[in-house]
């Protein structure tokens, strides 16, 4: 191989976030491919593509060079900043480059970004070469701005603290002020006797990717193409261009070529990978390995005494256990991860302690002893078969990694004690990157390109919501997307560069969970990232590239059910506190609890984790569990390769006694498995089942099976073979017939790719049976807890005050004198909506009222509640939304007249707050008691109509809380429908159409995949809601009666949603009400009373049906009682009238909602 003649040592990925759209791997491809011999990535003031770069790199016999471009604080130029590359050229250098980065991020953020300061360039100078940015550096700019002084002053700088480290830099990619500069700077360079070196600055691959690459940046900066002030940074020459180019194009200049190669040849940054490092674990005098041993035995025996009470029963079981501990233990420690166990089993302790709900397990380490006996996990492994080589298998190494749920609203405080523990500086989060997904990328291009906003939303939503849908796929769907691609010219222009941009990272997050503890300083492994704020620390590589480094990452998980079991408890506690009760621990309540299985088989799991969806509902239905196993196998069943295979059917017919049970199947079975199937009804369900059927079976180790259990998972041709040698084999020497043992290892290869982890499934069925005791035992405080946790999603609450409507419990309105800022359960056990819940509060006012109400008792009408708070906090508008939402209703007065009299009562309240602050109370003493007096006098209006006031709950709470507009007309409408409650409604037969009624919440018209037009509108009944659709023919129908706050009357076929899991109806009519009562109302009838009679009422009876009169309408009879004696009067055809919900109104207002009636055909 010839001698390379130029290295490109300036490049940027899609990493650089700014700029830059080559994808790593496609880079490095590339560069392989002109046969580069090496090659370095500068992204923009960041490492995040580092240890992706060097792997690929190496893979591909490419040396990768390492450095960064970024921003340098130069006060010549004020707030904007120069640019300098640095390199690593060695493993020092190395470390100083993500000092150097790490603190740019830390301390040195400006207009522009991080920057780092010249004083830091000398502090990490070691083991760096600098390269001087062009024309955009700061001798650069200095040159360009004719200060030559100021120039000289920077190189004298530079030669003096990176001695023939430093070298002046200079591209042609016909930039402006670019070719200027290259004169000024060559001059330089000869009388310093500075090298100089050329560079190309990539930022893309293919000079045709020059228009995306405009376009990426754009989105970033908020401009588009078009726009005259977008400031043009960029030239199409900036591509990954091969050497014969770039030394044409330096042809003049060969030592700038020449240097490229001599930098390459210096720069030698070799990373080692493959060993773990952990902090030490302090265990005094004795090794980590005996502190574990030690531990691990004293927490083995407490559990002993928790499982088995009886000590004769516990010396009979505890031999097992034993056994099983010291074998995990001997493999902990050879495979050195004593550590690891000893951190998780602290942060775990001390979070226990700290009153922090931990997750009972989370993966396959809910399946080690040892895990078990240091409080890691609350499963017990050998009660229900899991493997600890499902975890920890010394035939494939790798690190231990438990995933621990933390109760959500604490989490931070363990990560907060990890690093006391620790210290901070080794302690940092893990970040996680954003990408440009299909839909985001066709909003971002369409923008940028200028497209109307109608047009871009168009195209988007043609974009199936599918999870990880690229635009690939999307073309490849059977809609209209695909034909509007082929006949539109702007559609195709537009998706064809949104694919060039799709995948391009797009912004740095904090990833979920993931935390490292390293045993130094993080910055010896990984650089830190934070944002401008200097919060959100976390470490510049994402969890792979991190724990490539050596350090370990420890999944610290929010889990929002675990803040709702501790709300729960808290709750609950209090009151049993109060009444001398012992406080309830979750982890002694018996897994065999009858009231929660009853619950459980009537499938009521709203809110219960894992089992609230439609589907599994119907799924409980059916199975009917009876026992905690079958919570596990629940949670194992429902995934679409168990429902789609038919093995559910299987699983819930053996249970049932509808098919006989075999070990595994009637033809092929072997009563050596009957152990490890029996509690699944003879099914392959979990993963650990296909490790012990190798191991009975064959003689496999569980080691060995795990590694089986792999293979067939990847469905590797070579490795299968190989192991279907193993098993049979194995199964030869245990006598068993080759015949039925490959018969058996066939069944269990085709079942393994359906396989679930067992251990998983049993520590998240323990948390869902503990959601489900505390719903069957305690269902307020649970129910309480749950819409604590979804305050602000007003469609969950809907849904949850529901559930609790149909448990019976009851709801309390918000009440300023009695909630708080959360849902609460009373001394009475009776739910208290939480003003937090109210759209539009907000947590200050909230705060604000309950100081008040504590400060000085219960408030007793509007004008001295608004004296009380603070009217800047509690303003006018927020004083609007709770008389809205029934809090005022306490003070006894309509909420017309509470909202009528808002004006006066915060005016008289300023009044007050001034006299107040002015230390003016005593001289208008007379004043502010003449105030009090006319404070109660509220204005004389109208009450609001009963819809009206409802609709006021709905716009503060989302829901009907008082009533439901629907109620008004729950008897007339019983004569439409065939089903009373949307709740109750199951999947009809194919051609059977059901009716049913509700009140139109949301209705939109939407253009199927198939480029048709459909309705679609959610109705709500007070007992839940419902999707209908309409397509064709109801169509019509629809637009013109699907309105929101109409009730619609729909006949349709019902079937279930198997997207969402909910029912939906498909409409072959749709009505509404004027329609129906055209169709089936023949009559109204008016009731008088002796005691409400009079002339003023006759007249405006009168007046009110005048403005109805129609000659097609209904007859009207008045209907006049007194005591026992009843006269209908007849009005004639002339007084027919049309039947409209604002007459209903209007009568039902004069004479009561009671004493107006329909009659029906």
């Amino acid at each position: 191989m010839s001698e390379p003649r130029f290295v490109h040592l300036r490049v940027h990925s899609d990493y650089s976030m700014i700029d830059g759209l080559a994808k790593i791997e496609s880079l490095v491809c590339h560069a392989a491919h002109f046969g580069m011999p090496a090659i370095g990535l500068t992204d923009y003031n960041n490492l995040f593509g580092f240890i992706k770069f060097y792997k690929a790199a190496h893979k591909k016999g490419i040396k990768p060079i390492i450095g960064i471009d970024c921003n340098l604080k130069f006060q010549e130029i004020g707030d904007e900043c120069a640019q300098i590359t640095i390199l690593a050229m060695n493993n020092k250098g190395y470390q100083n480059l993500i000092l150097l980065i790490s603190k740019a991020h830390l301390r040195g953020y400006g207009t522009y970004g991080p920057r780092i300061e010249y004083e830091w360039l000398i502090e990490c100078q070691e083991g760096l070469l600098l390269l001087s940015g062009g024309h955009k550096g700061d001798v650069g700019k200095m040159l360009l701005r004719g200060n030559n002084i100021k120039a000289k002053e920077l190189i004298i700088f530079y030669q003096k603290y990176f001695p023939q480290r430093y070298y002046l830099e200079i591209s042609r990619t016909g930039r402006r002020d670019e070719e200027r500069y290259l004169h000024q700077a060559i001059k330089l360079a000869v009388s310093f006797r500075l090298p100089i070196v050329a560079t190309n600055e990539v930022c893309f691959i293919s000079e045709s990717d020059f228009n995306a690459h405009e376009i990426r940046v754009a989105i970033h900066y908020g401009y588009t193409l078009d726009d005259v002030k977008r400031p043009v940074c960029y030239s199409s020459k900036q591509y990954l261009r091969n050497e014969e180019d770039m030394c044409s194009l330096f042809s003049d200049i060969p030592e700038a070529l020449e240097n490229s190669v001599e930098i390459a040849r210096r720069c030698n940054v070799i990373i080692q990978f493959g060993t773990y490092f952990l902090p030490q674990f302090p265990t005094g005098s004795i090794s980590t390995e005996d502190f574990l041993i030690e531990k691990s035995k004293k927490g083995l025996e407490a559990r002993l005494v928790s499982l088995f009470p009886n000590p004769q029963v516990r010396i009979l079981n505890r031999v097992n256990y034993d056994k099983r501990l010291d074998i995990e233990l001997q493999v902990i420690n050879q495979m050195g991860f004593p550590g690891y166990f000893l951190i998780v089993m602290e942060f775990i302790q001390w979070s226990k302690e700290h009153s922090i709900l931990v997750g009972p397990g989370r993966g396959s380490g809910a399946g080690s002893l040892v895990a078990y006996a240091l409080n890691i996990t609350d499963i017990d492994p050998l009660s229900f078969n899991l493997i600890f080589e499902r975890f920890l298998n010394p035939e494939r190494v790798s690190m231990p990694d438990f995933d621990i749920d933390f109760c959500m609203e604490k989490r931070d405080l363990v990560i907060e004690h990890v690093a006391e523990m620790y210290g901070r500086q080794a302690v940092s989060q893990i970040i996680t990157f954003g990408t440009m997904t299909a839909r985001a990328v066709i909003r971002d291009v369409g923008r940028v390109l200028g497209h109307p906003y109608t047009f871009v939303d168009r195209i988007s939503k043609m974009i199936p919501l599918d999870f990880g849908i690229t635009l690939k796929k999307a073309l490849e769907y059977p809609s209209c997307l695909m034909e509007l691609y082929k006949k539109d010219e702007e559609v195709k222009s537009l998706i064809d560069m949104a694919r060039k941009l799709e995948g391009v990272t797009r912004n740095a997050s904090k990833h979920a969970g993931g935390v490292v503890i390293s045993p130094t300083k993080i910055t010896d492994f990984s650089p830190l990232y934070c944002d401008e704020n200097g919060n959100n620390l976390v470490t510049q590589f994402d969890k792979n590239d991190v724990e490539y480094t050596g350090l370990v990452k420890f999944d610290l998980l929010g889990l929002r059910t675990l803040t709702i079991i501790g709300w729960a408890l808290d709750m609950i506690n209090i009151r049993r506190k109060q009444s001398s009760h012992t406080l309830i621990n979750l982890s002694s309540i018996s897994l065999k609890d009858r009231k929660s299985f009853h619950m459980l088989q009537r499938a009521e799991t709203t809110a219960i984790f894992q089992l609230e969806s439609r589907g599994m509902k119907d799924l409980m239905k059916r199975l009917k569990p009876d026992c905690f196993e079958d919570i596990i196998a629940l949670v194992a069943l429902f995934r679409p390769g168990p429902l789609q295979s038919g093995m559910v059917d299987n699983f819930i017919n053996r249970k049932h006694g509808r098919e006989k049970i075999s070990y595994p199947d009637a033809q092929w079975e072997h009563e050596l498995l009957q152990p490890v199937l029996k509690s699944t009804y003879g099914i392959i369900l979990y993963q650990e089942q296909v490790m012990q059927i190798a191991q009975v079976l064959s003689g496999y180790n569980l080691g060995s099976a795990d590694v089986l259990r792999r293979a067939m998972g990847k469905k590797d041709p070579i490795e299968m073979s190989n192991q279907r040698k193993i098993f049979e084999e194995g199964a030869r020497e245990n006598g068993i017939d080759s015949v039925l043992a490959m018969k058996i290892f066939d069944l269990v290869e085709k079942f393994a790719g359906y396989g679930f982890n067992k251990s998983h499934s049993a520590a998240y069925a323990l948390l869902s049976y503990q959601t489900l005791w505390l719903k069957s035992h305690y269902p307020s405080e649970f129910m309480a807890a749950a819409m604590n946790a979804d305050i602000h999603n007003t469609d969950k609450i809907v849904i949850l005050v529901n559930e609790c409507l149909r448990m019976n419990l009851k709801i309390l309105p918000p009440n300023i004198n009695v909630s708080l800022y959360n849902f609460h359960v009373n001394h009475q056990g009776e739910i208290v909506y939480g003003l937090g819940a109210i759209k539009g509060v907000g947590p200050s006012p909230v705060k604000d009222i309950i100081r008040a109400r504590h400060q000085d008792g219960d408030f007793c009408e509007i004008f001295e509640f608004c004296k009380r708070i603070n009217t800047r906090k509690v303003n006018h508008r927020v004083l609007k939304k709770l008389i809205m939402s029934s809090a005022l209703d306490c003070f006894g007065q309509h909420r017309a007249a509470l909202v009528a009299s808002l004006p006066d009562a915060v005016k008289n309240s300023n009044q007050y707050t001034q006299a107040s602050e002015g230390g003016q109370t005593d001289i208008f003493g007379g004043l502010l008691e003449q105030n009090d007096r006319v404070k109660k006098k509220y204005l004389d209006i109208q009450p609001w109509s009963e819809s009206i006031r409802l609709n006021g709950e709905r716009e503060t709470l989302g829901l009907y809380l008082t009533g439901h507009p629907m109620d008004p007309y729950l008897k007339e409408i019983q004569n439409y429908v065939s089903e009373q409650c949307l709740k109750d409604l199951r999947p009809t037969k194919k051609g059977k159409l059901t009716t049913i009624a509700g009140l139109v919440i949301s209705a939109r018209i939407v253009v199927t995949k198939n480029n048709n037009r459909m309705g679609i509108c959610i109705l709500d009944d007070n007992s839940g809601r419902i999707e209908v659709k309409a397509f064709f023919d109801t169509l019509n129908q629809f637009q013109n009666f699907a309105k929101k706050d109409c009730i619609l009357i729909v006949s349709g076929e019902v079937s279930m949603d198997h997207f969402t899991g909910e029912m939906k109806v498909i409409a072959s009519e749709i009505s509404d009400l004027d329609m129906v009562r055209k169709k089936y109302v023949r009559n109204i009838f008016i009731g008088l009373t002796y005691r409400q009679i009079d002339k003023k009422l006759i007249k405006r009876i009168h007046s009110t049906l005048q403005l109805y009169q129609k000659k097609e309408g209904i007859l009207v009879n008045l209907c006049y009682e007194k005591e026992d004696a009843r006269v209908v009067l007849c009005l004639g055809s002339s007084w027919r009238i049309e039947l409209t919900d604002s007459l209903l109104d209007n009568l039902r207002a004069l004479v009561g909602s009671e004493q107006v009636k329909l009659e029906f055909d």
